[in-house]
C-alpha cells in the first residue's frame, strides 16, 4: 500500500500498458483518474477497478487540448482533492497511420506530435500545481526503446519525450516533483499486434536477450518504482524495461 491516500492521473489507461499501471495503483491504495479519451474503455476500466474494491474516476480527456487537460486537473480536484503522480502514457499508437518521413501528411504528422509529445506537457502543466501544494509528487512519462531506433515520427516523439522530462525534471525539482521516463521494449498488447505484422515480431525478438514480447504489467514494477518514495533521489532518468532489445554503455 505505497500509495494509500494519494491520487494518481494515467491518461490512456482504457487499456494495454496504461491500463496495467491504473490498476497496479489502485491494488496499493491510489485514488485513480482514469484519463482517457475513448469513453467505452475508460468508464470500462474505472468500473472494474470500484467493483475490485479499488476507487477510480473516468475523466473523458483529450491530451491533445489544453482546454481539455485543465478540465481533466479540475475533475480531479473536485473530487480527490488534488493530485500526487501522473503517468503521461497517452498516445497515438493502435492503429496508427505508417508513412515515410518524407511522404507523411503534415496535418497527420501535427496531429501526431500534439498527442504524442505535447500532450505530455499540457497534461503536467494541468497538475503540477496541485502537486506543488500537496508537498510535491512524481511524473512517469511513457516513451519507448524506439527512441533510440531512428523509428520515424513515432521515434521522434518519443525522444522529444526525453528531452521534455529532463526539462520538466529540472523546473519541477524546487517543487519538490520528480519526473522520470520508462522506455518500454516490443509489449504483447492489441496496440502492438495491430501495427507490427507477425513476422516482424519474430524478427525483432531474435535480437533482444530476452527473445519474447513483454507482458504490459512487466512495465508495472518500475513505473510503481519511479513514483514511489523508493525513488526519492531519482530525476530526469529514462529507464529502458526492454528485455535486453537497446544496450547502451
Amino acid at each position: 500500500m505505497r500509495f494509500e491516500n494519494k491520487v494518481a492521473v494515467v491518461t490512456g489507461s482504457g487499456g494495454g500498458i496504461g491500463e496495467s499501471y491504473a490498476r497496479a495503483l489502485a491494488a496499493e491504495g491510489a485514488a485513480v483518474v482514469i484519463a482517457e479519451i475513448n469513453e467505452e474503455h475508460g468508464r470500462r476500466v474505472a468500473g472494474e477497478i470500484e467493483n475490485e474494491g479499488g476507487t477510480a474516476l473516468f475523466v473523458a480527456t483529450d491530451v491533445s487540448s489544453e482546454d481539455s487537460t485543465i478540465a481533466m486537473g479540475k475533475a480531479a480536484a473536485a473530487t480527490f482533492g488534488g493530485v500526487d503522480y501522473l503517468i503521461n502514457n497517452a498516445a497515438i499508437y493502435k492503429g496508427m497511420e505508417l508513412h515515410s518521413m518524407l511522404t507523411m501528411p503534415m496535418d497527420y504528422y501535427d496531429k501526431f506530435m500534439a498527442v504524442n509529445m505535447t500532450g505530455a506537457l499540457l497534461a503536467t502543466r494541468a497538475v503540477y500545481e496541485s502537486m506543488a501544494a500537496r508537498g510535491g509528487g512524481a511524473i512517469v512519462n511513457q516513451s519507448s526503446t524506439a527512441a533510440w531506433m531512428g523509428a520515424g515520427y513515432y521515434g521522434i516523439a518519443k525522444l522529444a519525450l526525453h528531452g521534455l522530462t529532463q526539462s520538466l525534471a529540472k523546473e519541477l525539482g524546487p517543487r519538490g516533483i520528480r519526473v522520470n521516463a520508462i522506455a518500454p521494449g516490443p509489449t504483447d498488447t492489441e496496440a502492438t499486434r495491430s501495427v507490427v505484422p507477425e513476422e516482424f515480431i519474430g524478427e525483432i525478438v531474435k535480437g533482444m536477450a530476452i527473445q519474447r514480447l513483454a507482458r504490459p504489467e512487466e512495465m508495472v514494477g518500475a513505473c510503481l518504482f519511479l513514483l514511489s518514495e523508493e525513488a526519492s533521489f531519482v530525476t530526469a532518468q529514462i529507464v529502458a524495461v526492454d528485455g535486453g532489445q537497446i544496450m547502451r554503455t
